[in-house]
């Protein structure tokens, strides 16, 4: 048992610095939106993560097409959900809201995750699961209404946190629909093609919309967005699943509020408030509450 231990101490760093990655990223969404257009960074980042892995994964996803043909449509499904539908409104509603905002909503993936369960999986959450995803949401509003919950009725000052909502309820049912499907396909394979059908939804609205230029304002976020939270860190989130189990590494996914608020902080110059605290600490006990299971009979 001590030697097993020594062997894997390790791995309790990488869900760590995997939502790290994703947090600084939040904050590079709120940076570059004088830079670049939510579409034009969303389009860049998966092309740069596409290109690196080709030379990687090309002959394997050619080896592995019998493979991709049979899942072609979960695979699309997975795309839209995980990679453009939450990821695209997520540079949207960074035009709109805070970097801290951004990352205490997203920490809501979990509560999202028991209701879509329930709908598409039919799996009957318990009462600790309800108790916590209402409790959540009530800090969540808090968080919203900046400590007013009367400012809520204020909609036209929102707007970038509802958006964010609808990226992070979207993001739930990627969650969901990989627990559905359970694919038996190699992970890395999986994830490049995921990337090259981003690629193609992409392509109607880089035609309507146009796309920016990459210059010396906004490549260094490109490339970060391409590198390091769209391969890095879900490499690293992956070993973790592998090394700790599941349960264990979606624990650390509750600290991008802090790490989120930290770096929005440092180099966005943005306040940390009075009502970031209840709230976040509110929706953090929801969310806890909610994962908890009953005691079996």
């Amino acid at each position: 048992m001590h030697v097993k231990t020594n062997q894997h101490w390790w791995a309790f760093a990488l869900p760590l610095i995997a939502v790290l990655i994703w947090s600084m990223n939040i904050a590079v969404s709120r940076y570059v939106v004088d830079y670049i257009s939510p579409v034009s960074i969303s389009f860049y980042r998966w092309l740069v993560a596409f290109i690196v892995l080709t030379p990687f994964m090309a002959l394997k996803v050619y080896q592995q097409r019998h493979l991709i043909r049979q899942h072609f449509v979960h695979f699309a499904v997975l795309s839209a959900f995980g990679m453009v539908l939450y990821q695209g409104l997520s540079y949207t509603a960074a035009q709109q809201t805070t970097a801290t905002n951004m990352g205490i909503i997203n920490a809501f993936i979990p509560v999202f995750t028991i209701f879509v369960s329930m709908a598409i999986l039919k799996d009957i959450s318990n009462r600790f699961a309800v108790i916590g995803s209402l409790l959540s949401l009530f800090g969540l509003m808090y968080v919203m209404g900046q400590g007013d919950f009367a400012s809520l009725l204020s909609l036209g000052g929102h707007w970038g946190d509802i958006i964010m909502l609808f990226a992070v309820f979207f993001y739930a049912f990627y969650g969901v629909f990989l627990k559905k499907w359970q694919l038996k396909i190699p992970l890395m394979i999986s994830l490049y093609v995921q990337i090259a059908f981003a690629l193609i939804y992409h392509l109607p609205f880089v035609l309507w919309l146009g796309i920016d230029p990459i210059d010396a304002q906004n490549v260094g976020s490109v490339v970060y967005a391409g590198l390091f939270p769209s391969l890095v860190a879900p490499l690293l989130w992956m070993v973790a699943v592998q090394q700790i189990g599941p349960n264990r590494t979606s624990i650390f996914m509750n600290l991008m509020p802090i790490f989120t608020a930290l770096i929005a902080s440092v180099w966005l110059a943005e306040s940390w408030t009075v009502y970031h605290t209840i709230g976040g600490v509110i929706i953090l006990v929801g969310i806890i509450l909610a994962q908890r299971k009953t005691a079996p009979k």
